[in-house]
């Protein structure tokens, strides 16, 4: 076991004492890069880039060489699952993700089976043994999942959407149907979770990409039970230490308290919410992950360095706040102003953390 340079992610996460705020970025290994785009290139695909351990690790390494960030996140994609469950999962120029067998009816949910980490998803797991291995400590890797609501939107639209009208019919008109995807979804995902902890992922935070997009009882019923089900069967301690885990559901801030009370360890934020009003809301329950509009990122370094100041004076002092984006970085932002922001944090957070 090797041991970490740099923890102060996992720490923050745990709400210990850290010398300053620690960042990472969503997408942190994406298209703004120029060399990831290389790399991507010479990978032929994007899925062949995923299914490729060791080009897989080389783009999860690129963001690190350029910046002095706390954590590594696995390059995969949410929709690894859904591929090892048949569905025939292709990228369409322009389309974004698409399935040549979605799932409509009950009868085609029953026919899924639950993949084999080790088998099915063996290249992920490769993946992770790869990068834990370059890493050689310098940060934590994080390991991630879509959430059962979100991957099923895809399963049952056939590809992303606006409107998710094939999805909610089916969890007005056949719940029964859907909370069996979703039940399936949620065990293929605790024994996903665990093999990536058991093959060197350090954090696991989970994706509830459309989570936003139902009501509040919906989401209770149909998002986060099955969020709740994944934090109870994921393995918590793994090398002599926690293993935190995290819940992002973009566009839900009305749901902190329910999202804080699974027994997760931290919380993502988005953008459309005040971190202060997050904190006073979840008091000391998690830790919180966000929120900077990724948009700052097309504004100049002084308007950046602003941003930052004003995220963290608003979280306040002490240690449970890990700064990165409210979603993913975009692809066409300078990569240079990634710098200002990762400097920035590193800069400005020591004043809110007492040092011994």
């Amino acid at each position: 076991m090797t041991e970490l340079k740099n923890d102060r992610f996992l720490r923050a996460l745990l709400k210990q004492p850290v010398d300053t705020t620690p960042i990472w970025v969503m997408r942190q290994a994406g298209r703004y890069l120029p060399e990831y785009r290389a790399t991507r290139e010479k990978a032929g695909s994007f899925m062949d880039l995923c299914k490729n351990p060791e080009l897989a690790c080389e783009v999860t390494l690129q963001p690190l060489e350029r910046y002095a960030l706390d954590a590594a996140i696995l390059f995969s994609d949410i929709l690894t699952v859904p591929d090892a469950m048949g569905l025939g999962l292709y990228f369409a120029e322009g389309e974004g993700p698409r399935f040549t067998r979605p799932v409509r009816s009950m009868a085609d949910i029953e026919k899924i089976g639950i993949p084999d980490p080790e088998g099915e998803l063996r290249y992920v797991m490769d993946a992770v043994r790869t990068i834990r291995r370059e890493l050689n400590g310098r940060v934590p890797l994080i390991g991630f999942t879509g959430s059962p609501w979100t991957l099923a939107t895809y399963m049952v639209e056939g590809g992303s959407s606006k409107e998710f009208a094939k999805v909610k019919g089916m969890l007005y008109d056949d719940p029964k149907a859907l909370h069996l995807l979703l039940d399936k979804l949620a065990d293929s995902i605790i024994l996903y979770l665990n093999a990536q902890i058991a093959a060197g992922a350090q954090a696991a935070m989970i994706f509830d990409t459309w989570g936003g997009a139902l009501t509040p009882a919906t989401y209770r019923d149909f998002s986060l039970n099955y969020m709740q089900k994944i934090v109870d069967g994921v393995q918590r301690e793994s090398e002599g230490r926690r293993v935190p885990v995290i819940l992002f559901t973009k566009g839900g801030a009305q749901w902190l308290e329910p999202m804080a009370e699974t027994g997760c360890d931290a919380l993502g934020l988005d953008w459309t919410i005040n971190i202060a009003e997050a904190r006073q809301r979840v008091g000391n329950k998690v830790a919180l992950q966000g929120n900077m509009d990724p948009c700052v990122l097309y504004a100049s370094p002084e308007v950046i360095r602003q941003q930052v100041a004003d995220i963290l004076a608003s979280f306040g002092q002490g240690s449970g706040h890990v700064f990165n984006l409210g979603h993913g970085i975009h692809q066409h932002v300078n990569p240079e102003r990634v710098s200002v922001l990762v400097d920035a944090v590193h800069e400005l957070g020591r004043q809110y953390h007492i040092t011994a």
